[in-house]
């Protein structure tokens, strides 16, 4: 009967290994896969570099233009960087505001719904006339469009907190702010580390449109010049580099989020849970 047991101790553990090699290894496959096809399939119809250039195509066009591409790789990166951080302290901060009080959520959350609802292409001009061409109005940018995102769901993080909890810890003596710092704000950072990882992807998107709008330097302005001498395969290669360092900035998010709330996805981790050690 022990034997039998620990048979089947054995066999899940098994399972488990392969099941967390195969998560590991997945979207690498996929990657992977996803760029076999669409070789196959630029080579299979004829596709006209000019329409889809092949993989093979960007690849060499970004070995051609490197220095560039790295140039304004970097510039877009610690453009998005500042925009996303001065996002993170002020949607942290509003977020904690409005969440705990229904007078700030009443009088704000109208204008922010208001404020997230105009394009920010739209606003992209007015800043240029403020700031002039540069790094500005890429960093406000991506301020803006990341902005939202950390403010909704910190205020939902901390607005979640039940009322019997809040009622027993006044009665214990608890202040308001006791209340937020140690019950509403852990609470709220699942919510918030989840903002994160929209806000830094959304926050690409804002720098590009600003550095494509106003060009100066950055990977939207590499894009522009490409696009105007029909460049296509360089296109191509600053979308992909732009999504390298999205896909990179997104795992360093949640490699923070794991360590810091990992209580909150205990249940996914007891699914890959190996008996035994």
């Amino acid at each position: 009967m022990a034997s039998k047991a620990q048979s089947r101790i054995e066999a899940l553990a098994a399972s488990a290994r392969r099941r967390r090699r195969l998560q590991a290894w997945l979207p690498w496959l996929v990657i992977a896969g996803t760029f076999i096809l669409w070789e196959l399939a630029t080579d299979l119809f004829g596709i006209s570099t000019f329409i889809l250039p092949a993989p093979s195509d960007v690849f060499a066009a970004a070995v051609k233009w490197w220095k560039p591409l790295l140039d304004d790789s970097l510039h877009t990166l610690i453009s998005t960087l500042a925009g996303f951080g001065l996002a993170v302290v002020a949607g942290l901060l509003l977020g904690v505001a409005i969440g705990s009080s229904t007078l700030v959520y009443k009088g704000l959350y109208p204008l922010l719904i208001a404020f997230n609802s105009i394009p920010k292409v739209a606003v992209v001009p007015v800043l240029i006339i403020w700031f002039g061409i540069g790094v500005w109005p890429a960093i406000i940018t991506a301020f803006l469009i990341s902005f939202f995102p950390i403010v909704v769901n910190v205020a939902t993080g901390i607005a979640t907190v039940e009322p019997e909890l809040r009622d027993v810890l006044r009665a214990l003596g608890a202040k308001p702010s006791d209340i937020i710092r140690k019950v509403g704000l852990p609470r709220a950072m699942p919510y918030f580390f989840a903002s994160l990882k929209i806000a830094i992807t959304v926050a690409f998107v804002g720098s590009i449109i600003a550095e494509s709008v106003a060009p100066n330097a950055g990977i939207g302005r590499l894009m522009m010049v490409a696009s105007s001498r029909f460049d296509v395969p360089l296109v191509f290669a600053g979308l992909i580099v732009t999504g390298m360092m999205g896909i990179m900035l997104y795992w360093i998010a949640e490699f923070i989020e794991r360590r810091t709330t990992g209580w909150a996805t205990r249940g996914q981790d007891a699914q890959n849970f190996t008996p035994g050690g």
